[in-house]
């Protein structure tokens, strides 16, 4: 299962939040949002941006939100961060965040999928797979020097997609825990 959604689509977070809706329908768990990337280079901080942006729209919920700009996840620490995810919040789905290179004409699109990512592939680093459900930004064209591009992504794009990103996890987030708390009272009842 696999859902994009350009960046100048006005309805592109709706589109990531009936996306979730439709990949994560099995569960009644508030997934946990691990948002991979550094501050160190603008291409690379989609993940930190968007973790930003999420824990102010969600501040208070019970909701977890991982790599926010003051404390970045990378992906050399997804290979603990696996291990920590899953002995922590077991039975919760993982929504992993990250930047991605791709083809010229795919640069603006925020791409859903229903597996994990890899982060740094991007860079042709082997690093472990992480996740339940992807949702990778392309921000750069894929090409031998990845890195150079990555610092020469505009913040513009990067920033637009974490918007975008941001409101669609936290529309389905909040709305999950609406209809939670809706199911609780009427087993009370």
């Amino acid at each position: 299962m696999e859902f994009s959604f350009n960046l100048y689509n006005a309805m592109a977070s709706g589109g990531v939040c009936l996306s979730l809706k439709k990949m994560l329908q099995d569960t009644s768990a508030v997934p946990v949002i691990l948002c991979i990337g550094s501050d160190l280079s603008v291409g690379d901080s989609l993940g930190p941006v968007t973790g930003t942006k999420l824990k102010e729209r969600l501040a208070g919920l019970n909701c977890y939100v991982y790599g926010t700009l003051a404390k970045p996840i990378t992906a050399h620490e997804v290979k603990y961060m696996n291990e920590f995810l899953r002995s922590t919040h077991p039975g919760s789905p993982i929504i992993a965040v990250d930047a991605a290179v791709g083809l010229a004409g795919d640069i603006g699109l925020i791409k859903l999928c229903k597996r994990g990512i890899k982060p740094g592939s991007g860079a042709n680093k082997k690093l472990s797979k992480v996740g339940d459900i992807s949702i990778m930004g392309i921000v750069a064209e894929r090409s031998m020097f990845n890195y150079s591009l990555f610092s020469a992504t505009r913040l513009n794009i990067v920033y637009k997609m974490a918007e975008i990103i941001a409101d669609g996890i936290s529309s389905y987030i909040l709305e999950a825990l609406q209809n939670r708390r809706a199911e609780l009272r009427k087993n009370c009842i």
